[in-house]
């Protein structure tokens, strides 16, 4: 205990240290399909800000072919430095040997909208039909089966198409292949406005979800622990820059920048997340363990993990949040 403490004593005093230092140049891991979806605000405000230049730290964005699945294999292989990565595919490449662990959250608890075609009224009327779901072990695809299941309609009722991507799941509802698909924001909200049918969301079946993380290899964050502290510590101020009621009007604004979304829309979003606090966004970039803990658990409900199920700590790294003063 002694020497962990003293380590992160050491992380501390290295990261106050960086001020006035050279620029840090990290190459990061980007999901193609989320490059300009709400998933990647933070990093958006983070950027927009000043908030990695304050830390001496720059981006070099990579988007990694093939998306979710590849995050961490392709920080396995070196090829990036540190990289976003929904939850479960982490706990999946840990459970399997890899190096990676948690050092951030993104994205908390998120919200799916189901859509459906206008002429498909409730959930009861998905059976049968055809339903554009993630990959099976994507948290999209995981809390949209439970909301299913929460209104009575098991795995057998319904048909599905794996499509990455709220944009590609948008585009299948739109041309007609699909009856009905889980969308974020602002596709979910587009396609409302344009006349299709919001069922329901994710979070009446999930109240607590850690659906995206920013992953670092082990060894790399321990050899360049002060620009891993920066890293953390400007996501940790675009989180909380993204809760400043004060700054909504700027906020709006970037949205419309990341999405390309209306204002109205982009204000619609905001107030969807914000008004009250749903959880989506991290308050200060912090690792909901509980969050963890509960994808674990679906995970092992649909046999991707078997019993014993891991503890929720296994796949994450505090000390650089700590560092970066978020408790």
């Amino acid at each position: 205990m002694l020497l962990r403490i003293l380590a992160l004593s050491a992380v501390v005093v290295a990261a106050v240290s960086q001020a006035g230092a050279e620029t840090v140049t990290l190459r990061f891991g980007k999901i193609p399909s989320s490059a300009h979806g709400m998933t990647s605000l933070a990093i958006f405000i983070a950027e927009r800000q000043g908030f990695f230049a304050r830390e001496n730290i720059a981006l070099d964005i990579k988007q990694i072919p093939g998306g979710t699945g590849n995050m961490v294999a392709a920080l396995d292989r070196g090829d990036v430095d540190v990289t976003q990565t929904a939850t479960p595919y982490l706990i999946e490449a840990v459970l399997n040997g890899s190096q990676a662990a948690a050092i951030a959250a993104e994205v908390g608890n998120p919200i799916y909208s189901l859509v459906a075609k206008p002429q498909i009224r409730t959930l009861a009327d998905l059976k049968g039909k055809l339903i554009g779901l993630s990959l099976p072990i994507d948290t999209i695809s995981i809390s949209t089966r439970q909301l299913l299941a929460l209104k009575g309609l098991s795995d057998s009722d319904y048909r599905v198409k794996e499509l990455v991507g709220s944009p590609a799941r948008a585009d299948c509802l739109r041309n007609g292949d699909c009856d009905a698909a889980p969308l974020g924001q602002p596709d979910d909200l587009l396609a409302v406005r344009d006349g299709y049918r919001r069922l329901g969301d994710t979070t009446e079946a999930v109240s607590s979800f850690a659906f995206d993380v920013v992953a670092a290899r082990r060894d790399f964050a321990e050899s360049h622990g002060p620009a891993i502290v920066g890293l953390v510590s400007a996501l940790a101020d675009a989180c909380r820059f993204i809760h400043d009621p004060a700054r909504r009007d700027e906020l709006a604004k970037a949205v419309v920048e990341l999405t390309g979304a209306s204002d109205d829309i982009a204000r619609a979003t905001l107030a969807l997340y914000l008004d009250p606090d749903r959880g989506v966004v991290p308050r200060q970039a912090e690792i909901d363990l509980g969050g963890i803990a509960q994808v674990i658990a679906f995970m092992g409900q649909g046999g991707k993990i078997k019993p014993p199920l891991p503890a929720p700590d296994q796949f994450v790294d505090l000390q650089y949040l700590r560092a970066a003063g978020v408790k």
